[in-house]
């Protein structure tokens, strides 16, 4: 395996690195780990080493958004490796039960690893380093891995810290939503919905979460056919609250008028992401508005890379 780069938690450290509490981790050992994973998700596990780190999905049979998920890789003094894997906490034990179904005779442990690894981000740690670099850093507790987000430079550095470490930091949540939102970078099932969104629809092509020339995985011949055709009629966009004031909650419908033409998913503050017909919004002389609040339409996801 390749090294990794090394970051300094110092610099991480006072860098404004903060914790996010809404992440879980699991881990995937054995022999067969890797050829298990790369027939489940969207992105192309062979890109992973612990100086690469990718982001992916988790689909349905039919191509419709299950989970998201970042992966690293992480190789001990013997040379064992363990593929560790970042989600949503609160639904990381759904991501575990779906894996497991699979499984087989395949030689692989799974494992939720929540309880030794938790998550942080260092906005502004990234510097020049390209999206997915990874590498290690010594922290107080231990060592931990950091990446740059492989979705978006801008996003900085994924941290995956010993959870003491991680606890002593402050909360992180809205610093990351303000900076995702304000690049229009969709945050899992806040913004995508389990069983119904399509990947295309929402950017995920543009965030490096889909490896068109790998082999087969769950979902792939829908994701194919989406982006081969062309068959994109709708699109998660970042919108504006026009007047400043604080968008709605989402599944609040946008109105074009009277007209339906969208939906809001996550907000903070003014900053939002909705889900809104192509045809409708690319019109000159479109107004639309979400709970009577005024939009203004930024554009597609995610916002151009820095």
């Amino acid at each position: 395996m390749t090294e990794g780069v090394a970051f300094s938690w110092s610099l991480v450290a006072h860098g404004a690195a903060g914790r996010l509490a809404d992440r879980g981790v699991l881990a995937l050992t054995g022999p067969d780990a890797r050829t298990f994973l790369q027939g489940l998700i969207t992105n192309d596990v062979r890109r992973v080493s612990p100086s690469h780190a990718i982001y992916a999905l988790f689909l349905t049979a039919q191509g419709k958004f299950l989970h998201e998920l970042f992966v690293t890789a992480q190789v001990d003094a013997d040379g064992n490796e363990t593929l560790l894997i970042e989600t949503e906490a609160a639904r990381a034990p759904d991501l575990l039960r779906r894996l497991s179904m699979y499984k087989l005779r395949s030689k692989v442990t799974l494992a939720d690893v929540s309880a030794q690894w938790a998550v942080g981000v260092a906005l502004d740690g990234a510097a020049d380093a390209a999206p997915g670099t990874a590498g290690t850093m010594e922290t107080p507790e231990g060592p931990a891995i950091a990446y740059v987000d492989p979705r978006h430079a801008g996003l900085g550095l994924r941290l995956l810290l010993p959870r003491p470490v991680a606890e002593s930091l402050p909360d992180a949540a809205d610093a990351y939503a303000r900076r995702r939102l304000g690049l229009g970078v969709p945050d899992g099932s806040r913004d995508l919905v389990p069983e119904k969104s399509i990947p295309l629809e929402n950017g995920m092509d543009s965030l490096s979460a889909v490896a068109f020339d790998k082999g087969c995985y769950m979902g792939q011949e829908l994701t194919a056919r989406t982006h081969y055709r062309a068959l994109i009629r709708k699109r998660l966009m970042r919108v504006t609250a026009t007047d400043g004031q604080a968008l709605p909650a989402a599944g609040t419908p946008v109105l074009w008028g009277e007209r339906e033409v969208g939906e809001m998913r996550s907000s903070l503050g003014p900053l939002g992401l909705a889900v809104l017909r192509i045809e409708d919004v690319e019109k000159p002389d479109v107004a639309l508005s979400c709970g009577g609040v005024p939009l203004t339409v930024s554009g597609p996801v995610p916002a151009p890379r820095p």
